[in-house]
This record gives structure tokens, C-alpha cells and sequence, in this order.
């Protein structure tokens, strides 16, 4: 009995070594194939028999692999197609003779395989290296992430025939390797030498092209599956084939993860990385330290990194940042659904708060839907966060615009005017102080150097001489008169030609050009952002270095 107790941990330890192993590279093997023997490919649901006449359409291509030998009465053959025979595989025809599984003869159809598609999530499986299917375990794929990724191994069966449409926004899809009739294609070159055979054109069809690379991902961080611009794609043949439609979840607000179809109740972590985070060893780290334990016997995860698209004020941009994300479901329905996602989300959040760190984690995001009350609540207060953090800033923004106007409006401002003052109506203060005005040079139409002297007065006023016309003086003047030197710092004056102008206005009055309130509304924008990106300083994490241990994010559940 003691020897039976201590071989279950060593099993389920070696199940979880297993499962880490495989992760290291991802194998994804399709599904449906053309093959003769295979009864659903026929519309009667079964193989043709003797005393059957066999129809393959005349306008279909099709590439079938025949296993095993077969007596036919009769069959009509595609103008344009294949059979690829096994050793011992042969059609003959049925010489009358007694067969007991055919009593009765008719017409059987090969069904047609034009609408497989490599987009579709239900069409592919995982597998090992080996080919034999992948054990369940705690680990899942995002919708977007069960089909081929661009780092990916792809298995078609051997001594299997297919039909693939390849249809995609992506000119070329981007495969590690692929694996046909039991030979592995891992170089650009094998794999040209097989599109360049005749069996190629028959089993992949449609307007994307599949490219071999050989390489794996060289980022250690990960690197994003690459299906996103086929998303919505991978969504309608996932929905085609449940029925149209998402299922209903039991939380009244589902998560809806990036790369995921449907809404799921549960939790989601959002992390921010530095460049020594390593994605593997992180994955392997929660599957050994938290999925393995009983209480979680029931939660899934997906891990993966992901492209988010940058929004600013709600409008969604081209730009995207990378992150990882951590999607966690469990078993439980009801009001119980998501509440161990939710403990293992809180978990692995409190990790990050002791160990972000040395993982190479910047910060982290958790947001929660469950089926009770009380942790949807606890979800929907994030996020009311983050609104509040946003409206609390554009309120404090609106404020202190409202506030400058206003003592502008009152005259409390006068630094913020302009006083215009003509020529015959200038008053000269003894009490004021100088202002330099510094002239440009410009040149006269008769070519007659026009550069102006500069000569300080008393009051404000500026004394213009020329070297040609000494005597000359100006029509008008603009300038701020009676000002402390405090507001006097620096007088801008142009003088135009044509009027004999001279303006003068200081750099305090940045009102008068509409750039300065262009300057002031992204001071506003700014401040938003601010109060969003910290969440009214609740989303940063190493809360210790804010005071924020207590924090309802980092509290266990």
C-alpha cells in the first residue's frame, strides 16, 4: 500500500514533465482527409462496395489515397485529380460473384472537400512530435492560436490524402514545417521541390500561399501566433460550425480575451515584460508551482504573447504594444464558474508582486467575471477605476481652463493682454522700464539696405533710426506700456515695409495665436492619460514602492 501511495506523485510528476516537454515545440496535425476507405467522404456514410457504381464529379479536383484493394461495379473518374495506391491497393471490377456485405447496389457519391479550410479551429488538433495525440492537460489555445501559427510544426497523417483551401488576408502563411505523406519539410527549398510536383496543386487550393521557414521563434520573450489579420475568419468557421453563435456563459459580463471567439468567464492578466522575461520558463514555472495543485484541478490556462492596439481617449489606433496574456477558465458552472480562475488569478498576481521583478515583469493587469455577485462587482470596479480615472482627470483639466479664463475676463490677467496703442495717442511713463525691440532685415524693392537701429528709450518706446533715413519714423506703434520688467522679458517686433508698422507684443500673450491652445488641450489630454495609465495610482504593480499592499488587486480571495 505505501509503495502505491508514493508512485502517484511520481506519475503526476512525470505527466506534468511530459506536458513541459511538448511545450517546447508545438505540433498541429489536420484532421479530415480524402482517403477512399473513409466513410464519411462518401454522401451514402459508407465505404462503396461491390454491386456500387462510383461517382466523383467531372468538374472537381481531388487527390485520394486508396488503402486496400476494392471490386466495383462501376466508376466515373474527375477530369482533373489523383489516387495515390498503397502497396497491395487495386480497383477491379465485380464479376457478379456473391458479397456479403453489398446485398444491394446504387450510386454512391465522394463528398466534396472544397470547403475545408485552414482557417477553421475544429479542423486541427494537437499532437506530439510523435504524431499520437496530445494528453489533455491545464493547458489551452486562444481560438486564433488552435490554428497553424507561423512558428508551428504542421502534420498531415501519413499515408492520408487531402484538400486544403488556404484562402487568407495573408499573402503568405508563415509555417515552421510540414510534414506530408511521413516526410518532414523543414527548409525553404524541400518545400518548393514539393509545390513544384504534381501533388501539391490537388490538395492545396485558394489564395494564400504556404511558406516554409524552418526557424523557430528567436525571441525568448515569444513571439505572436501572426493570425490576427484572419481573426475574423477563424471566428465565422468556429461559429459555422456551433451553431452561429457564441454560447451563453454564466457571468453577466464575459472576458473577451485577444485571439478568443467567444466571452469566457474566469480571469485574465495582462502582463508587461522587460527583455529578460522568458516566456517558457514562465509558463513552466505557474504549471509546476500553482496548476499542479489539487484545488486547481479544474482551471485551465492559455499563456501566450499578443499584440494590443494602442486606444487614446477610447479611439482605437494602428499601433499596437506587445504583452503577454494569461487567460484562466475552470469546470465550474453557476454561480461557482470562474471563481477558481479567480483564486489562481489572485495567486498569481500576489507572485507577481514578490517576484515581477527577477521574472522580467514590468507590471500586471488582472480583470475577473465569475458567475457570483460579489466578484463581478469586484471585475466591474477595475474598470469603473479606470473611468473614473479618466473623468477625474479631464474634470481637474476643464477646471483650471475654466479658472484662467475666467480672471481673464475679470482684467486679473493683464499680462494676458494686448494694448494697442496709435501713435498720436501714446502716453510715455517716466516710472517704466525699457523695452529692446529687435528688428529684422529686410530688403526694399529699390535694393536700399533697411536695417534699423536699435536705441532703448525710456517708457516703453522704441527709438528706430535708419542709416539711410535717420529721420524716418514709424506710423504706429504696438507695444505694452507701464509693465514691470517681470513681464517685459522679451518684446517680438516686426517691421513691415509696406505700413511702416511696428508690432510689438511680449511672449507672455500666447493667447493671441490659437497654437497655444492647442498646446493647452494636450496638457489636458496628457493629464487624462495620466490618471488612466495609474488608475488613480491602484494599477502599477511592486506596491510596496507605493504603498499599495493592501490593495484589493493583490488580496487573496
Amino acid at each position: 500500500m505505501a509503495a502505491g501511495c508514493g508512485m502517484k506523485p511520481l506519475l503526476f510528476l512525470l505527466a506534468i514533465l511530459q506536458l513541459l516537454a511538448a511545450t517546447a515545440a508545438v505540433y498541429k496535425q489536420w484532421i479530415p482527409n480524402t482517403n477512399f476507405e473513409t466513410a464519411s467522404n462518401w454522401d451514402e456514410g459508407r465505404v462503396p462496395c461491390a454491386r456500387d457504381v462510383v461517382h466523383f464529379e467531372k468538374d472537381k479536383v481531388v487527390s485520394v489515397f486508396v488503402g486496400s484493394p476494392h471490386a466495383l461495379t462501376d466508376m466515373y473518374l474527375p477530369l482533373n485529380g489523383e489516387f495515390v495506391l498503397a502497396a497491395g491497393a487495386a480497383f477491379t471490377a465485380f464479376d457478379g460473384s456473391w458479397d456479403p456485405g453489398c446485398d444491394s447496389g446504387g450510386a454512391v457519391r465522394f463528398a466534396d472537400a472544397e470547403h475545408r479550410a485552414w482557417f477553421d479551429p475544429t479542423l486541427w488538433q494537437d499532437v506530439l512530435p510523435s504524431g499520437e495525440l496530445k494528453p489533455s492537460g491545464p493547458i489551452f489555445s486562444v481560438d486564433e492560436e488552435r490554428v497553424p501559427c507561423h512558428y508551428d510544426d504542421v502534420i498531415f497523417q501519413p499515408e492520408t490524402s487531402f484538400r486544403v483551401n488556404t484562402d487568407s488576408r495573408q499573402p503568405v502563411i508563415h509555417l515552421r514545417s510540414i510534414s506530408v505523406m511521413g516526410q518532414e519539410l523543414n527548409t525553404p527549398s524541400s518545400w518548393a521541390g514539393y509545390l513544384a510536383g504534381p501533388s501539391a496543386p490537388l490538395q492545396f487550393h485558394g489564395n494564400g500561399t504556404l511558406q516554409v521557414t524552418g526557424t523557430g521563434c528567436p525571441d525568448k520573450s515569444g513571439c505572436a501566433c501572426g493570425n490576427a489579420p484572419d481573426g475574423p475568419r477563424i471566428c465565422a468557421a468556429l461559429l459555422r460550425a456551433s451553431g452561429r453563435q457564441c454560447p451563453e456563459t454564466a457571468c453577466q459580463s464575459p472576458l473577451q480575451p485577444l485571439g478568443h471567439c467567444c466571452g469566457v468567464c474566469g480571469a485574465t492578466i495582462n502582463l508587461d515584460f522587460t527583455p529578460e522575461f522568458d516566456l517558457q520558463k514562465y509558463q513552466d514555472r505557474l504549471v509546476q508551482e500553482l496548476l499542479s495543485q489539487p484545488k486547481y484541478a479544474g482551471v485551465q490556462m492559455a499563456i501566450s504573447k499578443v499584440h494590443k492596439a494602442q486606444t487614446f481617449l477610447g479611439i482605437t489606433s494602428r499601433s499596437t504594444t506587445p504583452l503577454i496574456q494569461i487567460v484562466l477558465i475552470d469546470d465550474r458552472a453557476g454561480v461557482q464558474a470562474g471563481t477558481a480562475a479567480e483564486q489562481l488569478a489572485a495567486d498569481i498576481m500576489e507572485s507577481i508582486a514578490q517576484h515581477g521583478e527577477e521574472l522580467g515583469i514590468a507590471s500586471g493587469k488582472m480583470e475577473v467575471a465569475t458567475g457570483s455577485t460579489a466578484s463581478r462587482q469586484e471585475g466591474s470596479h477595475q474598470v469603473s477605476r479606470i473611468t473614473a480615472g479618466t473623468v477625474m482627470g479631464l474634470l481637474f483639466a476643464l477646471l483650471f481652463l475654466g479658472g484662467i479664463l475666467f480672471l481673464y475676463r475679470k482684467g486679473k490677467l493683464r499680462s494676458l493682454q494686448m494694448l494697442t496703442l496709435e501713435r498720436r495717442h501714446l502716453k510715455i511713463s517716466r516710472s517704466s522700464t525699457s523695452t529692446l525691440c529687435t528688428m529684422q532685415v529686410r530688403q526694399r524693392p529699390d535694393g536700399v539696405d533697411s536695417r534699423w537701429g536699435q536705441t532703448p528709450l525710456p517708457g516703453g518706446h522704441c527709438h528706430l533710426s535708419s542709416p539711410h533715413s535717420p529721420s524716418q519714423s514709424l506710423t504706429s506703434l504696438l507695444v505694452g506700456v507701464g509693465r514691470s520688467r517681470s513681464h517685459l522679458n522679451k518684446s517680438f517686433c516686426a517691421v513691415k515695409e509696406t505700413t511702416a508698422n511696428l508690432h510689438c507684443w511680449d511672449s507672455v500673450t500666447w493667447t493671441s495665436h490659437p497654437w497655444c491652445y492647442f498646446w493647452l488641450l494636450n496638457c489636458i489630454l496628457q493629464v487624462s492619460i495620466l490618471f488612466r495609465q495609474f488608475n488613480i495610482l491602484g494599477l502599477r504593480w511592486y506596491p510596496e514602492k507605493w504603498g499599495l499592499a493592501q490593495h484589493p488587486s493583490f488580496s487573496q480571495h
